[in-house]
């Protein structure tokens, strides 16, 4: 599980723009992905822009990677009765 310091410096932070480029996606699919609350931003406290923890994103990508290497789950059919 993800253990966070008790206070993280500027560097742990990515912007949007960032973040996005580091997960292939758009800034609005982090936009998104923040109003669903799949992936939650940190604000600025000075602006109120969208900050990522690092940590975070890295976590999130090798969960996915880890998925990805898993085969895919095959749902058969089932035969119509008769």
């Amino acid at each position: 599980m993800l253990q966070r310091r008790n206070t993280l410096a500027l560097d742990d932070y990515l912007t949007i723009g960032e973040a996005a480029t580091l997960l292939g996606v758009t800034h609005w699919t982090l936009r998104n992905w923040d109003r669903a609350g799949k992936l939650k931003a940190c604000r600025h406290p000075m602006n109120g822009y969208r900050l990522y923890v690092r940590e975070a994103l890295e976590e999130l990508l090798a969960q996915l990677a880890a998925r990805a290497e898993r085969p895919p789950r095959v749902r058969r059919r089932k035969e119509p009765a008769g």
